[in-house]
């Protein structure tokens, strides 16, 4: 039977002083995440530009699971290939609507990196 480390009266102070060292790390990380995200995202755009360029279709699902493929396999946890799998499907799904976007845009005037929808009068 284990038991419990004895709670001395500074132990609250070390745990909140831990808690704000991991947020401050989070706060570091998701700095960079948005970084990558964003440099992903300008690629997809220009493979959309070069795709367009010569008329291939934006959706390629033999691609689509290659990412997915890659980043399961590249994964070391502790997130489970499902949650890897949701994540990227959702980035995926956005650098697409960027595309479409981008398509739009580009025959009414503007700037895809917006991320506003075109207006169609609907509320």
């Amino acid at each position: 039977m284990s038991e419990k480390p004895e709670r001395t009266r500074d132990a609250p102070a070390a745990v909140a002083s831990r808690i704000e060292h991991c947020r401050k790390q989070i706060d570091a990380l998701d700095e960079k995440l948005v970084e990558l995200l964003n440099a992903r995202a300008a690629q997809a755009l220009e493979i959309g530009r070069l795709k367009d360029s010569i008329g291939l279709e934006t959706y390629q699902p033999q691609r689509e699971i290659a990412v997915l493929e890659q980043a399961r396999s590249e994964n070391r946890g502790p997130l489970d290939g499902g949650a890897i799998t949701r994540l990227f499907e959702r980035i995926i799904d956005e650098n697409r609507r960027l595309e479409r976007l981008a398509k739009q845009k580009e025959t009414a005037g503007g700037d895809p990196g917006s991320g506003e929808e075109p207006h169609d009068g609907a509320p």
